[in-house]
């Protein structure tokens, strides 16, 4: 990472979601002079533009963390066709019809936990644990921009075509990343995203 950066890693997403929620409040308080970058992934929360990270460090490790909130956050509203070629197979794994599975989904409230894999590509948190569902044994070669798909304790957009073996149950015609955009992302970490069942 480099001699003026610090990678702090914790038990799980949640906890990192948090960690990183609380970082982003110090920094707007002033109690983290020096820092650049805070960069969120699933179990780490990455500082850069440190003059002394040691230093840093030794103070973080007594930082008591309070669970992330919605607060403020920004909100995101995206609208999905529940048409995905997994979508019967999710339901059947959740013990539901397709509709169902599909208005359980959209009454989620979801959370951006970190961003990667592809410019613009968003985890998505929110689905309780026995919601949570494997990936496709097999990965398509091609996923086609705006699908929705669920993968673990993950949902997410396929921002571009790419390949992937996460399990589809929609589409979006939401534009993920656009480098004309300010920012180019949609969704960042932290903002509070909801999917709107269209027909």
């Amino acid at each position: 990472m480099g001699r003026h950066a610090l990678l702090l890693e914790v038990e799980d997403t949640e906890r990192a979601r948090a960690l990183h929620a609380e970082l982003l409040r110090m920094r707007e308080a002033g109690e983290l002079p020096g820092v650049a970058e805070i960069v969120p992934a699933a179990v780490t929360v990455l500082l850069d533009g440190l003059e002394d990270p040691r230093a840093l460090a030794d103070r973080l490790r007594r930082l008591e963390v309070p669970p992330a909130a919605p607060g403020d956050t920004a909100s995101v509203v995206l609208p999905v066709r529940y048409d995905g070629p997994d979508l019967a197979e999710v339901a059947a794994l959740w013990g539901v019809d397709e509709e169902e599975a599909a208005a359980i989904h959209a009454r989620t409230e979801f959370h951006v936990a970190f961003c990667g894999f592809a410019p613009g590509f968003a985890y998505l948190t929110g689905l309780p644990e026995a919601l949570h569902v494997p990936r496709r044994a097999t990965p398509r070669t091609a996923v086609p921009p705006g699908s929705v798909g669920l993968a673990g304790p993950y949902t997410g957009v396929y921002p571009r075509t790419s390949p992937g073996g996460w399990r589809l149950i929609g589409r979006t015609d939401a534009v993920l990343w656009d480098v004309s955009r300010e920012p180019a992302a949609l969704l960042a970490p932290g903002t509070r995203v909801r999917f709107e069942a269209v027909p």
